[in-house]
């Protein structure tokens, strides 16, 4: 198994460089010196330009070298932890993030949480009470949850918690809480929001993942070694956890690789309806307005997340799965 880790690790390096140079290259479309842009665009709209600060920047990053040079300026800097600066917010990419980066995670880890405690229950009652007046009612919510547009749903929560809870209407906080030091007052504010977007996000995650626990039950449930296990005197409850259960959980192992980047960017729509100061809309803004250190750190940030997911998967799925062996199998 180590040596599996170890050929993994060592694969991870040159993957981990092309996508490094391909989000430098995507970054840095359309061509041109940036801080050209950025003057230009501050001269627009009628701000004072200070050279010097400009000259500095361009010196510091290495803007007024070779494109290949910018990019290894770029690489080693980020892997050092300075992640550039943020034209846009005019202050380094670090303190842009600043707690964006917190309640993104916190957001989203909830979500989470939430869909598994909700979807884990319903999919294996669905799967054992087939056909059921259950199984119906249950596959008919999922159906509407999936249906549901998020952005809508969020809507009509934020009119229901301001009207019934007295809740602000979007953020994630109260108003007098924002950019301030974190206490418990305002930790109490963020839980008080916090169950708006979690209910929305988790909606239609929730529903696809009880349909797909429900489909990969039920074709474990129909196979011999279920058969074998009931004649063997097993329990139904153990036999159902231990066995089928498990092996379903295949895809939801699986699907670690897209979980964690998911974690950071959070869900970019959701969080433009309700007001959310997540990282989604931050990268979304960088995006557009060609930020490059800012949108360039998210990007390479996310992609690494995405490789380490997909490690920790073919890992998960060893251990969880033992039809699944790591590296090299015997030829037969």
């Amino acid at each position: 198994m180590w040596a599996y880790v170890i050929r993994r690790l060592i694969l991870m390096i040159p993957t981990l460089v092309i996508i490094s140079i391909v989000v430098f290259t995507i970054i840095q479309l359309p061509p041109g010196d940036y801080l050209e842009s950025y003057i230009a665009e501050l001269q627009s709209q009628g701000e004072s330009v200070d050279k010097q600060k400009i000259a500095f920047l361009r010196q510091q990053y290495g803007l007024d070298k070779s494109m290949p040079e910018q990019y290894l300026t770029w690489i080693t800097g980020f892997f050092q932890g300075d992640l550039g600066y943020s034209f846009e917010y005019n202050m380094p990419v670090t303190e842009v993030v600043g707690d964006r980066m917190y309640l993104t995670i916190l957001v989203s880890t909830v979500t989470i949480i939430f869909t598994w405690i909700i979807a884990f229950p319903i999919g294996l009652y669905s799967a054992t009470h087939q056909y059921s007046w259950g199984d119906y009612g249950l596959t008919l919510i999922g159906f509407i949850g999936l249906a549901t547009p998020n952005f809508l749903l969020a809507l009509v929560l934020l009119y229901l918690a301001n009207v019934y809870f007295g809740t602000s209407i979007g953020g994630l906080m109260d108003a007098k809480y924002i950019n301030q030091p974190w206490s418990w007052d305002k930790f109490t504010s963020v839980l008080e929001h916090l169950w708006i977007p979690v209910i929305v996000i988790g909606t239609s995650g929730t529903a696809g993942m009880i349909r797909r626990i429900r489909a990969n039950l039920l074709d474990e449930l129909n196979k011999p070694y279920v058969v074998t296990g009931r004649a063997k005197g097993l329990g139904e409850t153990r036999l159902l956890l231990k066995y089928p259960f498990r092996v379903s959980l295949n895809f939801f192992i699986a699907d670690i690789g897209n979980m964690l980047p998911s974690i950071i960017s959070g869900a970019e729509v959701v969080a433009l309806v309700l007001s959310l100061p997540t990282t989604g809309p931050m990268l979304l803004s960088a995006l557009q307005s060609q930020d490059m250190y800012l949108a360039g750190s998210f990007l390479m940030f996310l992609a690494m997340l995405t490789v380490i997911g997909v490690l920790i998967s073919d890992l998960l799925l060893a251990v969880i799965d033992p039809r699944i062996r790591l590296g090299e199998g015997a030829t037969r």
